[in-house]
Order: C-alpha cells, then structure tokens, then sequence
C-alpha cells in the first residue's frame, strides 16, 4: 500500500491534475465512476507498472524475513539408569551451578555393590598378611632344610676322606648310607625352596592381581552408585520440574525437568531468507531487527556467516525411492546475525519472535572510477529504495504492538 500511494504521486496524481486544469474535465461530470479507466488510463498502467518494479526492486536487494529468532540450548534432565526416586535436592525455578546434585534414585543395590567390593578386598589384604606369615614359616623351613643337608654333606665329606685313606674306623656302608641321605636332604630343600618359590609368587604376583581386580570392581561399583545421584551438568536454571519422591524416572520413558544453561559468549540470531535473496544476504550485510518482546525498537544487526546448504534439500538414505513432489516446499536458507551493539539487545528474550529486514550496500561499487552513468544512476536508485524498506519496517515496529494487544487480543 506504501509503494502504491508513492507511486501514485508521479503517475495518477499528475493525470488527473492534467486532465482537470488543464483539460478542464470535472469529477462527476467527465470523470466518473465509470469513465475513470479511460480518462486515467495511463497513469493507472504507469502507477501499476512503477508500484510493481519498486516492489520487486525493493524485496530483492533489501529482502526481509519473519522468520528470525534467537534459538537456545535446553537439557533434558535425565538419569543414567531408571530408578525410582528417593530424595530431592532442588525445586523448580532454582538456579544451579554445574556438578550440584538434582535428586537421588534408590541405590540400595548399588550400596550392597560396593560393601561387597570393599569385603573382597579386606579379603584380599587379610590373605596377603596370611601369606606373608606362611613366607616365613616357608623361609624357616627352608634354612632348616638347608642345615640338615650341610650337616650331612659335611659329615659325608668327611667319612668319604677317610674312606679313601684306608681308614678302618669308617665303612663303605655308612658312606654310601650318607649319600643317599644327602640326596633325600637334597630333595627336601628343593621342595621346601618351590614351596618358598610358591609363597612368593602369591605374594608378589597372584594376590596384588587380585587386589587390582576387587579395587577395579571397587571403583565400578562406586561408580555405579554416583550414577543414582543425577547432578546438573551445566550452570542455569531448572524449569518443569515437577518430580515427586516415589516417582519412576528413566533414560528413555520419563525424564525429570529441563535444565537451561545460562546464556554465555555472544548471541546469535538465526533468520530465514527466501532463497531469491542468496546472492544479496552475504555476511557483511547490514539488517535491521525488530522483535515482539521489544516493542518500537529496531536493532541493528551484520550477518556474520550463511549456511552453506538450504535445509529442504536434505535427506537420509532409507528403503524408498526420494520422490522430488515430497520436497516441494521450497525451504529458506539460513543466515547467522549479531548485534552491532550488544547492549540494545538485553531486554530481548532468547527465543522471541523477530522480523528483519536485509540492506544491500553499493557504495563500494559507487566509488569504483570506471563506473558507468547507468550503473551509477542504477546503484543510487537501490540505495535510495532501501530507506522506503527501513521506513516500513519502522511503521510495523509501530503497528506490531497495537496489531497484538488491540486486534488480536493478546
């Protein structure tokens, strides 16, 4: 209606003033109702034909979009392992910081878990003490067995001595007897050292595995048992939580609550252009925002990067031919804004409803010293329409409200 009135000033304004003064022709009389076609015909087609390239000109090198909001990451609070909840810690609304407990599930099992790993290894350490005594017992035997056998092997040398010198007061029968005793000697510390050797290897080896084993069952069993405490993974503010004690909360049937984490670097709003505007919305383009929860304000904005592909056109390979008439839907292409200045956007909720127009910028192009007088008139002239996009979006920023609380009645 805007570009329709502003068109009509150069077109059907000037007709019918000629044909009125100068012509002499009167409403009512040579113009009519019925005669108004003919008498303001060329300024009718002209204001029609003027209205329809301002508008195309202005939507394609100023384009705007409803289509513009702020997303935010949302949590879903959910334990590891289903349970049935025993106790509280926070209630709804309630600010937390990241790693504070939420609630606790029953963890009975888990707790027998853990006492009988710590059991197994309280086992463990009280066969190590006892086999630590049986090393000693095994270190004892073994210097017992290695005196018998010094004292025979000695004793043998020594009749064996004498033996070889003729000496009748010692027989061979007796010296053979002590061979044979050093040899059962012999075999006694060998099997008083494997058994030593057994000992140690226990000790040393076979328990400590052990050992490492319970306190890994250990430590699983603990872990086991901090999943039944849910703790909030990130700082922000817990919303829809209505959990009750006795409640039944699971990883996949029944999550807690949402958690929202507190807003941290810099916000980005997220706008759909249609997809005639991917040669002109490039980043670098200067915008204008204007959104619902911040009435009669308009926020300026510099698209900082645009989504390489356009939603609509993905898909996922399934047991079905790709008919293109699903995706029909043409789809928009989705360019990433923040505000110039931070501070005008503090008011503005994550997630509310915005509307934003997009300014091509020629200046650049009208500062090249080759420029033809075409070019420069037509790059003045967009330049020039994009004031009658801002004006609009400034008369909606206006209207917005009152269209809200007055028509709709919001």
């Amino acid at each position: 209606m805007f570009e329709l009135l502003l068109c009509s000033l150069f077109t059907i304004l000037p007709d019918y003033l000629f044909r009125r003064y100068k012509q002499g022709k009167r409403i009512g009389k040579e113009i009519t109702l019925f005669s108004v076609w003919y008498e303001l015909r060329y300024g009718i087609v002209g204001c029609a034909i003027l209205t329809i390239t301002l508008i195309a000109t202005i939507f394609y090198f100023h384009p705007s979009t409803m289509n513009v909001s702020s997303f935010f990451r949302t949590v879903t609070i959910l334990p590891e392992k289903g349970g049935r909840v025993v106790e509280i810690y926070v209630d709804n609304d309630q600010v937390v910081a990241g790693g504070d407990p939420l609630f606790r599930i029953d963890n009975r099992v888990e707790r027998e878990a853990v006492a009988m790993a710590e059991q197994r290894i309280a086992e463990i350490r009280a066969q190590m003490d006892v086999t630590r005594a049986d090393l000693a017992v095994a270190e004892g035997n073994v210097e017992q067995a290695r005196g018998a056998y010094n004292q025979v092997r000695d004793e043998l040398e020594v009749k064996a001595d004498l033996l070889s010198r003729g000496n009748n007061a010692v027989s061979r029968r007796e010296v053979e007897r002590l061979e044979v005793s050093l040899t059962t000697r012999q075999g006694g510390l060998n099997a008083v050292l494997a058994s030593m050797t057994v000992i140690e290897t226990k000790l040393q080896s076979l328990l400590p595995a052990q050992l490492a084993n319970a306190q890994a069952a250990l430590r699983s069993a603990e872990a086991e048992l901090s999943k039944t405490v849910v703790r909030a993974g990130v700082a922000g503010k817990i919303q829809q939580f209505a959990l009750q004690v006795g409640d039944y909360v699971s990883p996949v049937l029944r999550p807690a609550g949402i958690l929202i984490p507190e807003k941290d670097g810099e916000t980005i709003y997220q706008a759909g252009f249609a997809q005639i505007a991917t040669q002109v919305v490039k980043p670098g383009v200067i915008t204008e925002v204007t959104c619902a929860s911040l009435p009669f304000e308009i926020i300026p904005m510099v698209v900082t990067d645009v989504q390489p592909v356009i939603a609509a056109g993905q898909f996922r390979p399934t047991d079905q031919l790709l008919d293109i008439t699903d995706r029909a839907r043409p789809g928009t292409f989705l360019a990433k804004m923040v505000p110039l200045y931070p501070e005008t956007i503090r008011d503005v909720p994550l997630g509310s409803k915005c509307v934003a127009n997009a300014y091509t910028n020629t200046h650049d192009q009208l500062e090249d010293p080759d420029i033809g007088t075409g070019r420069w008139l037509f790059l003045h002239m967009v330049q020039t329409v994009g004031a009658v996009h801002a004006v609009l979006l400034r008369v909606q920023a206006l209207i917005w409200p009152i269209q809200t609380l007055v028509f709709a009645g919001h």
